[in-house]
């Protein structure tokens, strides 16, 4: 296995300490997944990829969602089934995502594959079949 290439510096949607709001649509579009489906696709991810998958963005708390960063305005192109949601920005929709620090207290959100300079989002047209072939 080898691991994914630090990036040299934080993308600029990542916040510097804690975790912060970013709008869907502008840096990044995502796809939420809950609780087990979301760690299924992530470790199928995580494997079809040798653990390049780029950003995934999890939540500790509530539904344990997690958040598969996308590159912008790329999201709605798909049809997600009915377990998955589509957040980016268009149509009436706003749509906002914690993104969490590199390093330090994040807590509810932690980083379960991190953007690297390989792979700055998750392939969406990966994730598309992974999520299909999951549900």
């Amino acid at each position: 296995m080898s691991l994914p290439k630090p990036l040299d510096g934080s993308p600029p949607w990542v916040p510097a300490s804690g975790h912060a709001l970013r709008h869907a649509g502008v840096h990044f579009d995502a796809v939420r997944i809950a609780g087990v489906l979301a760690e299924d696709v992530a470790y199928r991810l995580m494997t079809f990829t040798d653990f390049q998958a780029g950003p995934i963005v999890r939540e500790s708390t509530g539904h344990r969602n997690m958040y598969f960063l996308l590159p912008p305005h790329t999201a709605s192109a798909y049809t997600w089934p009915p377990a998955v949601r589509a957040l980016t920005r268009g149509a009436g929709c706003d749509a906002y995502v914690g993104v969490p620090a590199f390093d330090g207290l994040t807590w509810p959100l932690d980083w379960r594959s991190r953007p690297t300079p390989e792979m700055p989002y998750v392939e969406p047209d990966l994730l598309h079949l992974l999520v299909t072939e999951a549900v």
